[in-house]
């Protein structure tokens, strides 16, 4: 029963256990109306007010009770964090009504462009529109800008290598024709390609991205289970004067992602006091010898930023030093432009934050929980956050509850498997409460800031 219920309950029934003393009280009054001597209708009328005080005093200690218990709820109710001011956590709830909001359970892709690496030979290739046929690209006017800007395309952060490859050398597999880039300069990516039956130099473009997204071959937040060393090997936890605050994500050697939230009241010369500590999943073990902590030489977090809507919460922090990559320390790679996953896609959550909502139970070890993305137009809904889940927002979680972030998980990372590579789609940012039911997590939309990310990299 939801708090409004229980505290409507509370104050109708005093006045509903009056209703007997009342009908009570009544009929003595009028049995003492018979044709009776003067003596019993005196003794009766004696009675009948030692009744009346008697019941006087009943209901008064019963209107008593009933005030001190309903203020008691009031002051529950004024006490209850509202969405601003609970960050998302992880955990088991009370059963409730269900949303029952149909899921929208397709994704709108305004993409006319698709690109992909081909895991046999590594050749571009591009599907124009509605072609059904995927095609290699011909090196003609190819070059390492246009390169990289394919590769950031597919979410990977910068280009690696790349090469002309002889069509001799790939054998009779492309028959279909190809993808030219056109002669014209054109204002955007996806207008500079076309469609043609052969290529002049008899070469097509090989590409190697920036690797990321992988992990080491291995032998499970409220809600979740204890999470094995490498697993996530993108996920760092955030220390700001040797406590851990926040969790966050690796996505180059130097750069960290996480929640503008986490760091937007933090200001120099405070820089020092934040530490970063990667390859570990026990908190205790982070500042030994050999988990040293890497020092933060700058913290960007997106100047759009609200911290009342939680919008545009995002930031990202640079190291001094580099990462040391290995099967326990690995960049996450980035989502593709423009995609939006459908409801219901299996992602993963993972982080330090506390496992039950009373803020108490902070785990050493490293949590993970696989949460189902929400549609933003389920999410939206008068039964879920009615409005509140802007374009840069996305929700994951349950309609029950049990699973969810909570605080301390802010900034951490939400994560999607996508061509065999997994890929940060959210950073823990806000929700109401931690695992309730109708108030699944919600995360900053990482793909609205695709662009952002990269010019701070490139400028900072």
């Amino acid at each position: 029963m939801s708090l409004d219920g229980d505290t409507l309950s509370v104050i109708e029934n005093p006045v509903a256990v009056s209703h007997p003393f009342h009908s009570e009280k009544t009929a003595g009054v009028a049995g003492a109306k018979g044709v009776q001597g003067w003596l019993k209708g005196f003794q009766s009328t004696t009675q009948a007010h030692r009744l009346v005080r008697l019941l006087a005093a009943v209901c008064a200690v019963g209107l008593l009770g009933g005030l001190v218990v309903g203020v008691w709820f009031l002051v529950k109710l004024l006490l209850r964090p509202s969405s601003s001011q609970s960050p998302v956590g992880l955990g088991d709830t009370k059963e409730t009504s269900f949303c029952n909001v149909t899921e929208d359970i397709s994704a709108s892709d305004s993409r006319k462009v698709f690109y992909r690496i081909s895991p046999e030979n590594s050749l571009l290739e591009i599907q124009l529109g509605k072609l059904p046929t995927w095609l290699p690209v011909c090196y003609e006017r190819w070059n390492s800008s246009l390169g990289t800007l394919v590769c950031r395309q597919l979410g990977y952060l910068r280009l690696t290598k790349h090469k002309g490859v002889n069509l001799t050398d790939i054998g009779p597999n492309y028959t279909d024709g190809f993808i030219q880039i056109t002669s014209e300069q054109k204002s955007s990516l996806e207008n500079m390609w076309q469609f043609r039956r052969s290529c002049i130099t008899g070469k097509v473009i090989a590409l190697q991205c920036f690797e990321c997204g992988t992990r080491a071959k291995l032998p499970r937040i409220i809600g979740g289970v204890e999470a094995a060393l490498g697993r996530w090997p993108w996920q760092v936890s955030l220390y700001y004067s040797n406590r851990h605050t926040c969790g966050g994500s690796i996505i180059t050697s130097q750069w960290v992602v996480t929640a503008a939230h986490c760091v937007h009241n933090y200001r120099l010369p405070q820089i020092s006091s934040w530490v970063v500590y990667a390859g570990i999943v026990t908190r205790s073990s982070a500042k030994t010898a050999q988990h040293a902590g890497y020092a933060v030489e700058k913290i960007i977090y997106n100047k759009n930023y609200n911290h009342r809507t939680h919008d545009s919460d995002i930031a990202l922090m640079k190291l001094r030093t580099p990462f040391n990559f290995s099967d326990t320390i690995r960049p996450i790679c980035l989502p593709q432009y423009d995609y939006a996953l459908p409801g219901g896609t299996q992602c993963w959550i993972s982080g330090w934050g506390y496992t039950q909502p009373d803020g108490v139970h902070s785990p050493d070890t490293l949590k993970e929980a696989p949460v189902p993305i929400i549609s933003t137009k389920k999410c939206n809904s008068s039964c879920m956050y009615n409005g509140e889940i802007t374009a840069r927002m996305l929700c994951a979680g349950y309609t029950e509850g049990k699973v969810d972030a909570c605080q301390g998980d802010s900034g951490g990372p939400l994560v999607c498997q996508d061509d065999n590579v997994w890929r940060l789609v959210g950073v823990v940012s806000w929700g109401t409460g931690c695992a309730e039911p109708n108030h699944p997590g919600v995360y900053t939309k990482v793909a609205k800031f695709l662009g952002w990310i990269y010019e701070m990299i490139e400028n900072y």
